[in-house]
C-alpha cells in the first residue's frame, strides 16, 4: 500500500498545554490499533502507565531503546519516536512534538516519520504552528487543526531568587549553575527539587513527585523540563538566556523561551514567566512572541537518506551523505552512529569483518547503539567495536562472561553524584544492548539484571539529591538571610574560601576542596552556596592558565596534569599510545564550556611536549622523506622507538642519501642489529614514554626511573615492554641500554674484520667500559650478541661464535604424502625359504658335439 491510499492526515498544532496529547491518545484508544511516538523516554513510560491504567495491561505495549514490555496480543503501541516498529500496520499513528524535525542532532528521525509513517485510517502529527508551512508543502493534503492554549501566559519580569513565588521553577542551562542555585534554595526555602537531562527516568520521577506532592516549593532544572514534563509550576523563572548548544554558546530563540516558560500554568490555571538572578529582563519582541504564541516558522527540517546502500562501507557511508531533492529538507550533519562507522572503518580488522550484506548491516546496527555517556565519539566508538567484534567472531552472540564483567562495575552505589549519574549513562547502554534478544543469551535475565541496576543507581541518585538539596534544618539559615541579606563569601591570599566569616576550605588550582572537620559537616548548604562567588575566581584562573607557558604545567608519574603545582586534568587512554586523550574532571565549578577551555590549551601543551621530546616519534616529518623512509618511521612510532634492524630490511636497503641524512637530522640511528633514536633514552625522554606507556595500560610507573643511567643496578625488576619502551636489554640480572650494546657489537665486528678474537683483560675491560659492567658479567655480555668467551690458560679471552643447535624447520604447505613401503625382494619371501630346503635337480648330460668336416680344397688355376 503506498503512501498515497493511505486515509486522513492531520496535523494538530499549538502551544504548550493544549490538550494536544490528550486528543492523540483518545483519538488512537478508539481505533483497534493504534501507536504514538514520543520524543522522550520519560513521556512514554508516564503515557503508557496512563493508557493502561484506562485499558489494562495485556492489551498496550511500550516499546523503547531501553525497554520492551510487549504482551502476547497487544492492540495499541507507546514507544519513543526512534523504536517505533514501523514494520507493524496499525489504525492511527501519531507523533508528538513533530517540531523536532528542526532539531540538529535528532530531526533526520522525525522528518522519517513524517515522510514515511502512517496509520492504515488516520495519522496525526502534533507539535507547535511553526512547522506548519513545512508540513503543508510536504503533504499537501493534510488537514491542519491549530488549538488554542487553555491558559494565559504572561511575563512578569525579573525577580531575585530569595523572593520568588512558591510554585516555582528556576531554569538554568549547566549542572553548575542548578547546583548553585539549588543550594541557595535550600538555605533559604528549605529545599528543592532538580532535574537534569543526565538523571533517569526513574529519578526525574522521584524528584517531580517530591515537587507535585509539595515536600518541597521548587524545582531547579535545566530546559530538560520544556519537553512534555506536566506539573503543577505556576512561574517559570530563567536564570539564563543562553545556552551552549554542542557546539557554541548561543541566546534562546522565542520559541524555546515559550516550549520552556509554557511549563508554568497548566490547564485552565494561568501562568507566569520571568528571569531571576543577574539576567535582567527579557526583550520586548520575544515578549510579545511568547504572549501571542506567534513565531517566525521554521525555513527547513532536517533529513538523511532512508535507502542505504549495504554493498560496502564506503557505500554506506555514501548513501548517508547523500542530499536531498525536495526543498525545505537539510540533509542532517553526521549523526553519532555515522560517526560511530567512520571510525571503525577506519580500524583494519573491523572492516575486514564487516564485508558482506549479513555482516555489514550487523556493523550498521551496533553504530546506532546511542550514547547516553555523551563521550568523545572515538570513546563511544571503541565500546562498540568491542561489541561488533564480539558478535562477528562469536556466532552473533556477546560472552556471557565478558557482559557480566561490564555489569559488575557498575553494580555499585556509592561514591558522589557525578559518579551515580555516569554509572547510570552507561548501564542505559547495556540495557539498551540487553533488548537485542538475537545478541544474548538468556536476554530476559540480562534485562532484569540491566533494570534492576538502573533502578538502584537512580533510587541511591534521588537520595543523594534529596540529602543534598533538601534541608528542614535551615531555619537558622533563614534567620541569617532575614537579618542581613545575602550570605559574603571570600578568597583569602592563601587560597582559603570562608563564607560569614566561616572557614570552609580551599581552591587548589580549579577545584574546591571542601574542610573535611566534623565542626563544618552539617553546613554543606553554606558551602555550596559560596560557589557562586567561586565562579569569578575559576574563571579568572583559567585566564591565567591559558596565558601560562610550557613551564607552568608539568606531567606526574600517574598521568595527572599539574598547573602551578596542582591537578586540573589527567591523560587517559587514547587510539594509540602516543596520542593519549586529556580529561578535565567534572566539578560543581567548571562548566562544560569552561571544561572545553581547559582541554583545548592543555591539548596544546601536550602536543608541544611531545614533539619536543620525543621528536622522533612524532609527526609531521619532513616532507622530503620517501615512501620506505616514512614507513620506518611509522614502525618505530609504533614500536616506541626501537626496531630490529632485520623487521625493516627492506626500507633501510632502499634509502637514499638524503633520506638517511634527513633520518640522522631527526635523531634516528641505524645501527648494527637495532634501528633506534639515542635522544628518547635520556632521562626527560624516559620518564614521558614510562607514563604514555603506563597511562595507555593503566598500569602505575614503576618505582624505578632509569634517568638516562646507561645500566640499571642489579636486581632492578621491570616489566619487558617497559625497559624496552625505555631502550633497556636483559643482560644476567642488569638492564643495559641499547645504544650502549650498539657501541659493543661495532667494536666487537670491527675485530671481527681484523681477526682480532682474542683479548687481554684490559682490552676486555676498555671493550666493556661503555656498558659500566664488571669483568665477570663479560661471558653473559657476549652470550648476549652471540658469542661464547673463554678464557685461556695464559690469562688472555678469546671468542667465537656461539654453536647454535640446528632445528629443523617447519615445512611450509600441506604435509607430503606417506612414503609407499619398500618392495620385498624375492629372497626375503617364505617361498625363497622353502625352495632352499630342496636339493637342486642334477644337470642334464652335455650333448655330444658334431664332428666338423673339413673343407674341400679349392684347385689352384693360373689366374690364382
Amino acid at each position: 500500500m503506498s503512501l498515497s491510499e493511505y486515509s486522513q492526515i492531520t496535523a494538530v498544532l499549538g502551544p504548550t498545554n493544549t490538550g494536544k496529547t490528550h486528543l492523540a491518545i483518545e483519538r488512537m484508544l478508539g481505533y483497534a490499533s493504534g501507536m504514538i511516538g514520543f520524543p522522550l523516554r520519560l513521556l512514554a513510560r508516564e503515557n503508557y502507565d496512563r493508557i493502561v491504567r484506562l485499558k489494562g495491561p495485556a492489551h498496550v505495549a511500550l516499546i523503547t531503546g531501553e525497554e520492551r514490555i510487549i504482551p502476547l496480543h497487544p492492540r495499541w503501541y507507546v514507544c519513543t519516536v526512534e523504536a517505533m516498529p514501523l514494520q507493524r500496520s496499525v489504525e492511527f499513528l501519531a507523533i508528538d512534538e513533530i517540531q523536532l524535525a528542526a532539531d540538529p542532532d535528532r530531526g533526520h528521525v522525525f522528518t522519517d516519520r513524517l515522510l514515511h509513517a502512517r496509520g492504515r485510517s488516520e495519522t496525526m502529527f502534533l507539535g507547535a504552528e511553526t512547522i506548519k508551512p513545512l508540513i503543508r508543502q510536504l503533504i499537501p493534503d493534510v488537514e491542519i487543526i491549530t488549538r488554542p492554549r487553555l491558559s494565559q501566559l504572561t511575563y512578569s519580569g525579573p525577580r531575585k531568587l530569595t523572593r520568588l513565588p512558591r510554585r516555582s521553577a528556576v531554569v538554568a542551562f549547566s549542572a553548575q549553575d542548578v547546583y548553585s542555585i539549588a543550594e541557595l534554595i535550600r538555605r533559604t526555602r528549605g529545599g528543592t527539587a532538580v532535574v537534569l537531562g543526565a538523571l533517569s527516568p526513574r529519578t526525574r520521577n522521584a524528584q517531580v513527585a517530591m515537587f507535585q506532592a509539595g515536600e518541597v516549593e521548587h524545582l531547579v532544572a535545566t530546559d530538560a523540563i520544556g519537553m512534555g514534563l506536566n506539573m503543577d509550576i505556576d512561574h517559570v523563572a530563567f536564570a539564563a538566556l543562553r545556552k551552549f548548544d554542542g557546539r557554541a554558546p548561543r541566546d534562546l530563540s522565542a520559541a524555546e523561551v515559550a516550549q520552556i516558560g509554557g511549563r508554568a500554568g497548566r490547564h485552565l490555571n494561568d501562568g507566569t514567566f520571568g528571569t531571576t538572578g543577574d539576567v535582567g529582563g527579557i526583550d520586548a519582541d520575544i515578549i510579545e512572541q511568547v504572549e501571542s504564541h506567534q513565531f517566525p516558522p521554521l525555513q527547513g527540517i532536517f533529513w538523511r537518506n532512508r535507502d542505504l546502500r549495504f554493498t560496502s562501507i564506503e557505500a554506506l557511508l555514501g548513501s548517508l551523505g547523500k542530499a536531498p531533492q525536495t526543498p525545505g529538507l537539510i540533509r542532517t550533519r553526521p549523526a553519532d552512529d555515522q560517526l560511530v562507522l567512520e571510525a571503525l572503518a577506519r580500524e583494519p580488522d573491523i572492516a575486514q569483518a564487516a564485508r558482506g550484506l549479513g555482516q555489514l548491516k550487523l556493523l550498521w546496527e551496533v553504530c546506532q547503539i546511542p550514547d547516553f555517556r555523551k563521550v568523545q565519539p572515538e570513546t563511544h566508538a571503541r565500546l562498540l567495536g568491542q561489541i561488533f567484534r564480539h558478535l562477528a567472531s562469536h556466532g552473533r552472540r556477546l560472552p556471557t562472561d565478558w557482559l557480566a564483567g561490564h555489569l559488575a562495575g557498575l553494580d555499585r552505589a556509592d561514591g558522589d553524584m557525578h559518579a551515580l549519574m555516569d554509572r547510570i549513562a552507561s548501564i542505559r547502554i547495556w540495557t539498551y544492548v540487553s533488548q537485542r534478544a538475537d545478541w544474548i543469551l538468556d536476554a530476559a535475565h540480562w534485562q532484569e539484571r540491566t533494570r534492576a541496576i538502573e533502578d538502584m543507581l537512580s533510587d541511591a541518585l534521588h537520595d543523594r539529591l534529596t540529602q543534598r538539596f533538601v534541608d528542614v534544618r535551615t531555619s537558622v539559615l533563614a534567620k541569617s538571610l532575614k537579618q542581613g541579606g545575602p550570605l559574603l563569601a571570600a578568597i583569602s591570599g592563601n587560597d582559603s574560601v570562608s563564607v560569614e566569616g566561616q572557614y570552609l576550605g580551599r581552591l587548589d588550582g580549579l577545584t574546591f576542596v571542601p574542610d573535611a572537620s566534623d565542626s563544618h559537616s552539617g553546613n554543606r548548604a553554606v558551602l555550596n552556596a559560596a560557589s557562586k562567588a567561586l565562579r569569578g575566581e575559576i574563571s579568572r584562573r583559567i585566564g591565567i592558565l591559558r596565558q601560562d607557558g610550557l613551564d607552568a604545567f608539568t606531567l606526574a608519574d600517574d598521568g595527572e596534569i599539574l598547573w602551578r603545582g596542582s591537578v586540573v586534568a589527567r591523560l587517559v587512554p587514547g587510539p594509540t599510545p602516543l596520542r593519549p586523550q586529556i580529561e578535565v574532571p567534572a566539578d560543581d565549578l567548571l562548566d562544560s564550556d569552561n571544561r572545553t577551555l581547559v582541554r583545548r590549551h592543555l591539548e596544546g601543551w601536550l602536543k608541544e611536549q611531545l614533539a619536543r621530546t620525543l621528536k622522533p616519534l612524532i609527526e609531521p616529518w619532513p616532507e622530503r622523506l620517501s615512501g620506505p623512509a616514512r614507513g620506518m618511521l611509522y614502525q618505530l612510532a609504533e614500536a616506541f622507538g626501537a626496531l630490529p634492524v632485520t623487521q625493516v630490511h627492506a626500507q633501510s636497503s632502499s634509502l637514499s642519501k638524503s633520506d638517511r641524512d634527513l633520518l640522522a637530522h631527526l635523531g634516528v640511528k641505524i645501527g648494527a642489529e637495532m634501528v633506534f633514536a639515542p635522544r628518547l633514552y635520556k632521562p626527560a625522554a624516559q620518564h614521558l614514554s614510562g607514563i604514555l606507556w603506563c597511562v595507555a595500560r593503566g598500569t602505575p610507573v614503576p618505582a624505578v626511573q632509569p634517568n638516562g643511567r646507561v645500566t640499571l643496578p642489579a636486581g632492578t625488576v621491570l616489566p619487558p615492554e617497559l625497559a624496552k619502551v625505555w631502550g633497556y636489554r636483559a643482560i644476567g640480572d642488569r638492564w643495559v641500554r641499547l645504544d650502549a650494546l650498539e657501541t659493543i657489537i661495532a667494536a666487537i665486528r670491527q675485530r671481527n674484520r681484523d681477526k682480532a678474537t682474542t683479548l687481554g683483560n684490559a682490552e676486555l675491560g676498555q671493550l666493556l667500559s661503555p656498558l659500566g659492567l664488571p669483568a665477570a658479567m663479560a661471558p653473559a655480555v657476549f652470550a648476549t650478541l652471540g658469542y661464547q668467551l673463554d678464557k685461556a690458560d695464559d690469562g688472555t679471552w678469546t671468542y667465537a661464535p656461539a654453536v647454535r643447535q640446528r632445528t629443523e624447520r617447519p615445512r611450509r604447505g600441506p604435509p607430503p604424502p606417506p612414503r609407499p613401503p619398500a618392495p620385498v625382494t624375492e629372497a626375503e619371501t617364505p617361498f625363497a625359504v622353502l625352495r632352499s630346503l630342496i636339493p637342486p635337480p642334477a644337470p642334464p648330460p652335455a650333448p655330444a658335439r658334431k664332428r666338423r668336416r673339413p673343407k674341400k680344397a679349392k684347385p689352384v688355376t693360373q689366374e690364382s
